[in-house]
């Protein structure tokens, strides 16, 4: 009888001894999720890849320690943290403007946070949960400069404005311009068109109120704001095309998230004082 004891309390020890060695706490939240689904395969190995910006201020913005900030980056780790990922567990992809959808469909990232307007184009290549933000397009200027008072000063066709490679602003301003080939200035990152401004190569940088607000914030006796938001910019977070499971679990996260005040957190360690939170979310659910 001692010896079954003994073989039971060995048995015991082997099974929990292999347990842990099959991964143990990665395990525990992999089991949350559907055998298969992305959040599953995600939280079983580990480590996720998120794209988002680098060269923007407030959102997305890589610092001197190598890693982005931003509020961006902020929802990025909420999700990984649903998921039982640490932080130092995130691989962040710089996605610029032209290749997002691309990174998505050729699997360099696992999602893509990095304002990232929804729009009915994108959808043909990628999926979005949100939005988590509407946005507005709205235009930076030099300081000094009182002749662009919005998108309509570029009507006359003297004046030239920046924006990206492949971004929604891009193509939004284009009705505006007397001469796009002329006057329509595309860098593939809007750091490259803030040295445009700030050496007078254009006269404006174009693209959502919050980006230029961030950069704004950074040189207030250089750039302003206009402040004159002349579009509706919901920003997503795209994924694979038709992966609704992820996409909707994304969308219960954001929701949680906001009531229970993570999103607060995340908005005030990024933009406390500079843009004003939303009063709540009407997450796209589709």
């Amino acid at each position: 009888m001692r010896l079954t004891r003994i073989a039971a309390v060995a048995l015991t020890a082997a099974l929990a001894l292999g347990a842990a060695a099959c991964g143990g706490s990665d395990d525990d939240t992999s089991s949350k999720f559907a055998a298969g689904s992305t959040m599953e395969k995600l939280a079983k190995a580990g480590k996720i890849k998120i794209g988002t910006k680098f060269d923007q201020p407030l959102f997305g913005l890589k610092g001197l320690d190598g890693k982005p900030a931003g509020f961006d980056v902020e929802i990025g780790k909420i999700l990984a943290k649903e998921l039982g990922i640490d932080a130092d567990k995130i691989e962040w992809v710089e996605s610029q403007s032209k290749v997002r959808e691309d990174y998505i469909v050729q699997d360099k990232v696992d999602l893509v946070v990095a304002t990232y307007t929804i729009n009915d184009t994108r959808k043909e290549k990628v999926s979005f949960a949100g939005p988590y933000f509407i946005a507005g397009q709205d235009i930076l200027v030099r300081k000094d400069d009182t002749s662009i008072t919005g998108p309509e000063s570029f009507q006359a066709g003297d004046k030239k404005v920046c924006s990206v490679t492949g971004s929604t602003p891009a193509k939004n301003i284009e009705q505006y311009l007397k001469d796009k080939n002329t006057q329509l200035v595309l860098f593939d990152v809007y750091s490259k068109c803030l040295d445009a401004l700030a050496n007078k190569q254009v006269d404006a940088l174009t693209t959502d109120n919050v980006i230029l607000s961030g950069y704004a914030s950074k040189e207030p006796d250089k750039y302003k704001v206009l402040g004159q938001p002349f579009t509706r910019e919901p920003y997503g977070i795209g994924v694979k095309k038709d992966d609704k499971v992820f996409r909707d679990w994304i969308n219960d996260v954001l929701e949680t998230a906001f009531k229970d005040g993570r999103y607060k957190t995340a908005w005030d360690a990024s933009l406390k004082d500079l843009i004003k939170i939303p009063d709540a979310l009407s997450i796209q659910r589709y």
